[in-house]
């Protein structure tokens, strides 16, 4: 049984406990809570009858002999040095998206896991989607043929009252804007359908709420392959979420798949249809309660297969860093005013720091 420690008791934490408390996933289990808010940590504990804690040192000494993985659960611009402390306690880590707000601490977080030898996972539950996996299935079987274009569209709502659950929401230091936050998976899945990318050109800007970042953008992705891809994302949809979605074309086909959490098949069409096509609508079309989606169950699967079995897991250290990288350019792209060609050192992009 492998214990699992979540370190940070914010909002996305209680799709983790709920998940690692209910019993559903086989050979793991929630252990301990820690957050730096001690009420925060106290309802987390009470609800799950665990251990809660407001020091990671402290968690480490009451129950570290139970605790094998660690949850990094809390504000993304502290998620490197959250990795490099717990890494002291050799234990493996799961990382919420995105994995570090700057390349240097991505680079920093995947040496210090190897130098401690321990797993670094980072959370793309969104591959995981059954209409996804049909996807990247089909994709894998050259049904496409030449890939032409690709698109992923985020319309979401997040309102004032969002960004004032937590003072680090929508800063530069600690969060970033739509791009980095909400439409982080998103472009992490379109990467992954169509490779690498070789320029990104975006514009933004802040539409309806007081923050710091960009709550509305558009980037405009050319690959290595010669497809062209399309980023649309926005929290200023009103008055609710309205669509999370990913579009494939190719020579041989056309996929879409909309929902609000990328789980709804649209339109599954091929020049060389198969018989088991005709189910395909129906089948892969479930909408899950909120936009997380169903794809965390399948992703700690795979954390606790490859740790149990030494195999690589779908996205350790170095995939999530990929995505990093893209969403790095386009804030490159959008202070710049210029097209961006990746690899990049960045110069003008304001992730991670303050404002």
């Amino acid at each position: 049984m492998l214990g699992v420690a979540l370190l940070g008791c914010g909002r996305i934490a209680k799709r983790h406990a709920d998940l690692l408390s209910s019993g559903e996933i086989k050979g793991v289990k929630l252990v301990a809570v820690c957050d730096v808010q001690e009420e925060r940590a106290k309802g987390f504990g009470e609800k799950y009858q665990i251990p809660y804690f407001t020091h990671l040192e402290e968690m480490m000494q009451e129950c570290g002999e139970q605790i094998r993985i660690v949850a990094i659960l809390t504000p993304s611009g502290m998620h490197a040095q959250n990795t490099l402390e717990v890494a002291s306690y050799q234990k493996h880590i799961i990382v919420e998206k995105p994995m570090a707000l700057t390349l240097e601490d991505a680079d920093k977080m995947i040496q210090v896991c190897k130098e401690n030898s321990v797993r670094l996972f980072v959370v793309k539950q969104n591959r995981y989607n059954l209409p996804v996996q049909k996807l990247r299935e089909a994709l894998e079987a050259g049904r496409f043929g030449k890939l032409i274009m690709g698109s992923v569209r985020v319309r979401w709502c997040r309102d004032d009252n969002y960004y004032k659950q937590d003072s680090w929401r929508g800063t530069w230091e600690y969060d970033g804007g739509v791009f980095t936050n909400q439409a982080s998976h998103h472009i992490d899945l379109l990467e992954w359908m169509l490779g690498d990318v070789e320029s990104v050109f975006a514009k933004s800007t802040t539409a309806l709420s007081a923050i710091e970042v960009e709550d509305t953008g558009i980037a405009v992705l050319k690959f290595k392959n010669g497809a062209i891809g399309v980023v649309e994302a926005t929290t200023a949809t009103r008055p609710r979420d309205l669509e999370g979605s990913i579009s494939l074309l190719g020579e041989l086909g056309s996929v879409e798949i909309g929902g609000f959490a990328v789980n709804q098949m649209r339109h599954w069409n091929f020049v060389k249809p198969l018989p088991s096509d005709a189910e395909v609508l129906e089948k892969y079309s479930v909408n899950p309660p909120n936009v997380y989606g169903f794809g965390h169950r399948e992703y700690y699967l795979n954390v606790i297969e490859s740790l149990n079995n030494g195999t690589k897991a779908l996205v350790e250290g170095e995939e999530g860093k990929r995505s990093l990288e893209l969403i790095i350019a386009i804030y490159e792209s959008l202070e710049s005013g210029k097209e961006v060609f990746l690899p990049i050192i960045p110069k003008r992009c304001k992730l991670g720091k303050k404002a």
